[in-house]
């Protein structure tokens, strides 16, 4: 059988995730004086509630080998294959755990996917590879599709707030102060490295949201896969955003709430979109 995992910062809903049968490896979340499992005893309002109360900066911790290697373990006791499809190396050393796990297990049946993303980008690949298992694929062939499509895996949004940036060390002290009394909003991007790159800088949500309209106007969407919104802990700007978007005859399949390890990089606030490109 071929199994698919994903690791916290996919940002999958962890009841859906166990409802479609895949593995969950949570990151370590170290905030307020206390750790908790990514996205099973720590809810994305919980954090973001924590978050802007605490004004601390949380800390991610990647899930250990030991936790990768007993899933291995098993799998290869039942010889079953599995496909990690994990956050960018750029961002976590979570794909490097899995490889030491994989080398102390010693199982060609494990199969580590740098996604070089983060997010719901790789719930759409997870997805994606459960599609491809009912087709009847190999697990080598989902891998090879799997690379192949991930780089048109697109994530484009707005921020709310330069404050998180600035204590995450992406940008100074000076630069943010500045940019809150100008309301200056930036557009982020994961880029092709997997790291998180700034795309522009808008003044004013109006304009933000004018921003992302205009580069998907420019973009052919893959109609094989969903278009997701995505948003951090208040909706209610991601609500204003879709009332746009709609206006530009952009099919929206859900509403997704980002998580811990990029939330804490972008803060409340944040919404864009998750696509792909053809």
């Amino acid at each position: 059988m071929i199994k698919i995992l994903v690791d916290s910062a996919s940002d999958y809903p962890i009841e859906e995730a166990v409802e479609k049968g895949l593995i969950f490896v949570p990151l370590t979340i170290l905030i307020g004086g206390n750790s908790y499992a990514d996205g099973i005893d720590l809810s994305r309002d919980s954090f973001y509630k924590i978050l802007t109360e605490s004004g601390e900066f949380p800390k991610t911790s990647q899930p250990s080998p030991q936790s990768f290697a007993e899933i291995f373990k098993g799998a290869k006791e039942n010889g079953d294959e599995i496909i990690c499809l994990l956050i960018s190396s750029a961002l976590s050393g979570t794909c490097q755990s899995a490889q030491l796990a994989k080398n102390m297990v010693n199982y060609d049946g494990i199969y580590i996917v740098d996604t070089l993303a983060a997010t719901i980008n790789i719930k759409v690949m997870a997805d994606y590879a459960r599609k491809l298992i009912k087709e009847g694929l190999s697990a080598a062939q989902i891998v090879e599709k799997i690379e192949t499509v991930k780089s048109k895996v697109k994530v484009i949004a707005s921020l709310d707030t330069l404050e998180y940036l600035r204590r995450g060390g992406r940008i100074g002290r000076a630069a943010a102060a500045i940019g809150e009394m100008a309301n200056l909003k930036p557009i982020i991007t994961v880029e092709e490295e997997g790291v998180v790159g700034i795309c522009g800088k808008c003044l004013g949500k109006n304009k933000a949201i004018n921003f992302i309209r205009k580069h998907m106007a420019e973009v052919e969407l893959d109609p094989d896969f969903p278009v997701y919104t995505v948003y951090t802990y208040d909706p209610t700007n991601c609500e204003i955003f879709e009332e746009k978007i709609a206006q530009d005859n952009i099919h929206i399949d859900q509403r997704m709430q980002i998580g811990a390890t990029i939330g804490t990089h972008v803060g409340p606030g944040a919404f864009g979109l998750i696509y792909v490109k053809k």
